[in-house]
């Protein structure tokens, strides 16, 4: 899941990040626009991008491209293990 807003310059790069890495790695990313969501708004506007994999808080401002990929590893290595 990717938390962004509008005219965020790492949200932008954050976004390009990920659909480089869509190339390789396999995963869903569904996107979200705070801007309309006072909750949300207030949740993640000071970490904009926010990147949360499986529900939990992955990274923050930026979207480093080794660490996603053993992030993603990890998750589908749990995952296929059952836990």
């Amino acid at each position: 899941m990717l938390y962004h807003a509008p005219n965020c310059h790492l949200c932008g790069r954050a976004r390009e990040t990920l659909a480089a890495l869509g190339e390789e790695v396999e995963f869903q990313l569904a996107e979200v626009d705070i801007s309309d969501d006072p909750e949300l708004e207030e949740r993640y506007r000071e970490w904009l991008p926010v990147v949360e994999i499986d529900g939990e808080r992955a990274f923050v401002y930026t979207v480093p491209p080794a660490a996603f990929r053993r992030r993603v590893a990890r998750t589908k290595s749990s995952t296929s293990r059952g836990g």
